[in-house]
C-alpha cells in the first residue's frame, strides 16, 4: 500500500498545503518516513490524516471561483466505530464550505471498506450544500462499499453508483470533472423525480 500515492499530475496547478484557506495548510511531508497506516500497512506518506484511526485523504484540487474541491481518500471508511464522517465533516468539509465550496468530488477507489451508521452527516452536508446549487459525488466506489451505501441509505444525499462508477478522472481537467459531474448530477435528480 505505500507505493499508492495520491494523484499528484495537477500539483503544479493546486497544492492544499501552500493554500492558505485549506484545511492542510502549512503541512510538511517526510518522502521517506512511512508512519500512517491501514490495516497495518504503511501508506505513503502524501497521504493527510485528518481524525480518523483508518482513512486518509488528499484534497488534490480546489476551485473558489467554481466553488468546488477534488479529495482523493484511501483506507477504511468506518463511521461505525470511529465516525470517519465527523472528522470529515468537521476538519476538512466545514472549512472548504466556510470558503464558499458547495461542490464536493470524493475519489473513493482506494476506500477498501465503508461502515455505515447513521445518516445524519450526509443529511447535514447534504442540505447545506443542496441550499448553495452545490451537490456531493463519491466516485468510483467498489462494488461491496456501494452495497453498504446504499444499506445505509446514503443514496438520498450522495450521488455515487451509475454513471458515477467507472469515471475516467485521470484524463480530465479538475474543471472537465466538475462539469461533466454537473450533468450527470442534473440527470440523475430528473430520473428521481
Amino acid at each position: 500500500m505505500h507505493d499508492l500515492e495520491p494523484y499528484y499530475y495537477w500539483r503544479n496547478d493546486y497544492s492544499s498545503e501552500q493554500d492558505e484557506l485549506s484545511p492542510f495548510h502549512g503541512r510538511e511531508y517526510d518522502e521517506f518516513a512511512f508512519t500512517n497506516k491501514v490495516y497495518n500497512y504503511f501508506i505513503h506518506p502524501q497521504w493527510d490524516e485528518f481524525g480518523s484511526l483508518t482513512l486518509y485523504a488528499k484534497l488534490l484540487f480546489v476551485d473558489y471561483d467554481e466553488k468546488f474541491a477534488i479529495l482523493e481518500f484511501i483506507g477504511e471508511w468506518n463511521d461505525t466505530l470511529y465516525n470517519d464522517i465527523m472528522f470529515l465533516k468537521e476538519q476538512v468539509i466545514d472549512p472548504l464550505m466556510d470558503n464558499g465550496i458547495v461542490k464536493f468530488v470524493l475519489i473513493c477507489e482506494n476506500v477498501l471498506n465503508f461502515h455505515g451508521s447513521d445518516d445524519c452527516y450526509y443529511e447535514d452536508w447534504s442540505q447545506d450544500v443542496m441550499e448553495e446549487g452545490g451537490w456531493i459525488a463519491f466516485l468510483n466506489i467498489l462494488p461491496h462499499v456501494e452495497e453498504e451505501m446504499l444499506n445505509t441509505q446514503l443514496q438520498y444525499y450522495v450521488l455515487f453508483g451509475d454513471p458515477f462508477n467507472d469515471f475516467n478522472w485521470r484524463r480530465m481537467k479538475p474543471v472537465g470533472i466538475m462539469q461533466s459531474i454537473e450533468l450527470l448530477q442534473k440527470d440523475a435528480r430528473r430520473r428521481l423525480r
